[in-house]
């Protein structure tokens, strides 16, 4: 049996106390409430366009969300694709000759969509337009491909399957960002398939050959599409002021022109090749075909090449591109039940410091380092299995409400919501560490609870609520105890996508766990200081 005087003992008698206190007990399961009920209202409040004809609901409601890849991943999968089947084992290898775009200088779309599609547009490529050659597994969205393309600033990449992407070798002469496409400079661009395995390559003069990567894809069936393609994604103006952060986004175009196209191994049918147009057709409505898009299209060259004109994406969706919810949001509530953590495990120590019972308490226990410890193992415990009940609620809970008002609720791996879970309790307790210790060292409930909120929820949601420009709001999330909060991120920043990458789009600067040392980090700083002041002070 421990004696009194054990550690264990007293982390029993601190876990005694904190169950027999009414106050405390009701303060955290507040917290479990606060954390899911917040994150509820949100989703409840929210309605989603439904159909109506005359005027009248009809009762269908459409799920907007771009199209899924094999993993669940959102992808974006728009080109101009000028293609043909490929049957078994073979290559495909083009020339390009030309590359250029167009966009809207100020971000946005044409000024009057009636008139020239392209007034008021600019020349120039995006960084992250592209032309190139691919293998697909057919046209559907979200199929696999595999990819060898020229970029508009990255230099000639492979990419495949939506997330993968691979530079060419820098002794390559097309990987130099700043070259550009001419047909005294051409790009020769190759893809060979061998089973399940594609190989890229690309060359200056279509005589030295440099592979870029391979790309395995599985179950890759037997007639596979094969061709040349050119896309481009929207430019964006963003405007950073203290009122927040503004983006303008418009389409833009890519033209890119190949020649000396070839195809090896058994190969069936035609070119089949979208009339200029034809993606607006598409996309239906009679706005879309007035825009950027009844410009895109492809038509043959002489010689048997083609000049290919796209708009779009071929990449991750990234959410703030869309239109839906990302599994984070399910937490929204964290920073109430967090506030409800605070105030407890404040409490516990500056109501004892009130009431003169810390003259007992450390009568009963000489050695205080074990007393501030034993309390912290409590608090630390009990937050953590708060916040993961909370958690383990509110994940499938706010989804369920959002998809019964026929939200979209992005992709997110089992991994990462597992991550997101744990991480919400473990940032739950280590604040309750942390609010013990200030209170430890000012004394003061009222000051404890008011410091600890200034210094991790205030920056939270001035980082996330659209109040500060992009740089001020990351800088909080980086170097305050709020960068903790990317524990819950799900969305990745691909490097080659260009987005908006913020706090207040669902972005923290640091990695999840990164972001919860810098908590640890303040926590253990005041914790030491606690300990110090403890042992040295009088009662």
């Amino acid at each position: 049996m421990p004696g009194r005087d054990s550690f264990l003992h007293l982390v029993r008698a601190e876990w005694t106390k904190l169950r027999t206190v009414r106050g405390w007990v009701v303060g955290l399961a507040l917290a479990a409430i606060l954390t899911v009920g917040l994150g509820m209202l949100g989703p409840l409040g929210s309605q989603i366009a439904c159909d109506h004809v005359n005027g009248a609901a009809t009762g269908t409601c459409h799920i907007s969300g771009p199209p899924h890849d094999a993993t669940g991943q959102e992808v974006d999968d728009e080109s101009t694709f000028v293609h043909r089947t490929l049957i078994g084992d073979g290559s495909i290898t083009a020339r390009l000759t030309a590359f250029g775009g167009k966009y809207f200088p100020d971000g946005g779309g044409p000024a009057d969509p009636t008139a020239d599609p392209t007034a008021g547009m600019a020349d120039g490529l995006q960084p992250w337009s592209k032309a190139g050659i691919l293998v697909k597994d057919g046209t559907d969205f979200g199929s696999p491909y595999a990819a060898v393309l020229a970029t508009g600033t990255h230099g000639v990449r492979m990419q495949y399957d939506y997330t993968h992407d691979t530079a060419a070798p820098a002794a390559s002469a097309s990987a130099s960002p700043s070259a550009s496409v001419t047909a005294a400079t051409p790009r020769w661009l190759r893809l060979t398939r061998a089973g399940d395995t594609l190989t890229g390559y690309d060359s200056a003069d279509g005589t030295t050959w440099t592979e870029i990567g391979t790309a395995h894809l599985a179950d890759l069936p037997r007639n596979v599409e094969v061709g040349v393609f050119a896309t481009s994604p929207d430019f964006a103006v963003v405007k950073n002021s203290f009122g927040g952060t503004a983006t303008n986004a418009g389409p833009s175009l890519a033209t890119g022109t190949f020649d000396q196209i070839a195809v090896t191994g058994q190969s069936s049918g035609a070119w089949t090749v979208p009339a200029i147009g034809s993606a607006a057709a598409a996309d239906g409505g009679p706005g879309a075909a007035q825009g950027p898009e009844a410009v895109a299209g492809a038509v043959p060259n002489a010689g048997g090449g083609f000049t290919v004109t796209g708009t779009g994406d071929i990449a991750p969706s990234i959410p703030d591109e869309g239109q839906g919810k990302t599994p984070e949001s399910s937490l929204a509530g964290t920073f109430g039940g967090l506030i409800a953590v605070i105030v407890v495990a404040a409490l516990t120590m500056t109501s004892e410091y009130r009431r003169g019972l810390i003259r007992t308490s450390l009568a009963a226990s000489p050695r205080r380092g074990r007393l501030l410890a034993a309390k912290a193992v409590v608090l630390g415990g009990v937050s953590f299995v708060v916040g993961l009940v909370a958690a383990a609620i509110a994940v499938p809970g706010v989804r369920a409400v959002e998809h019964s008002k026929r939200m979209y609720v992005y992709y997110a791996s089992t991994q990462s919501e597992i991550r997101m879970v744990i991480g919400t309790a473990a940032l739950l307790a280590v604040s309750a560490v942390f609010a013990l210790a200030v209170a430890t060292i000012v004394r003061r409930g009222a000051a404890a609870v008011a410091a600890v909120i200034v210094v991790i929820i205030l920056p939270y949601l001035l980082a996330v609520a659209s109040v500060l420009p992009a740089g001020a709001a990351e800088w909080l999330a980086r170097v305050t105890p709020a960068a903790a909060f990317a524990v819950q991120q799900t969305v990745t920043a691909w490097p080659q996508v260009r987005a908006s990458y913020t706090p207040t789009n669902g972005f923290f600067p640091l990695s999840p766990w990164l972001g919860l040392a810098v908590l640890c980090l303040y926590a253990a700083a005041a914790y030491a200081v606690a300990h110090r002041q403890l042992r040295r002070r009088d009662v």
